[in-house]
């Protein structure tokens, strides 16, 4: 799927209403909502089930391909290997179409409170029966194709300090144990570290 969607932009007061649903996101424990491989830049694969890889990411997608401005030889980021965003943000901004969801860019669409609160840096999430990501600190910003594709007040909604406190653009997280996941997985938060390693705290 090319992005050739084009998605209606909602107005800033029509975000503002329908923002208290973002608000309350399940804390703990959500769902997968969606899963999407960009298998080439502006494509989209809309996965029913995806590989999770701790050393690719999602198997197919091309994080492992694009330069990063933030590494000193703007090698592919290892704390950016998978983009997860809010899926009732993305459901408010983009409608009910799924494929229009996809074109925000993100690999994992979660209905999970995304919030810095909720989820700070070093947190684990179990997605099904094995896998594990773990989210860190690198942030996950707005940029000009987000705003071309779902409208200026969309993207400075992100920007705000409430946007930035529920991490409505989305967080960056890396994969720790890899697995296949599939659309409707349950997503769990796991203890904090220091804890029992990852692959021990699934099974207790």
């Amino acid at each position: 799927m090319k992005s050739s969607i084009n998605v209606r932009h909602r107005s800033m007061d029509e975000i503002m209403e329908g923002l208290h649903l973002v608000r309350r996101s399940p804390r703990g424990v959500g769902t997968l909502a969606l899963a999407v491989r960009r298998p080439a830049v502006d494509a989209r694969e809309v996965l029913s089930l995806a590989e999770l890889d701790p050393d690719v990411g999602l198997v197919g997608d091309t994080w492992s391909q694009r330069p990063s401005s933030r590494t000193a030889d703007r090698s592919p980021h290892p704390d950016m290997q998978l983009n997860v965003i809010n899926a009732r943000f993305v459901e408010l901004i983009a409608g009910p179409d799924r494929d229009a969801w996809a074109l925000a860019g993100d690999q994992l669409y979660v209905d999970l409170d995304l919030s810095i609160d909720a989820l700070p840096a070093g947190s684990r999430l179990a997605i099904g029966d094995r896998a594990v990501i773990e989210v860190t600190d690198q942030p996950h910003n707005g940029c000009a194709k987000f705003a071309a594709r779902f409208g200026r007040d969309a993207h400075k909604i992100v920007w705000t300090e409430e946007g930035q406190r529920l991490r409505l653009r989305g967080l960056n997280a890396r994969v720790l144990i890899g697995a296949t996941i599939g659309t409707g997985n349950t997503i769990r938060q796991l203890p904090a570290v220091p804890g029992p390693p990852a692959n021990e705290a699934l099974t207790t």
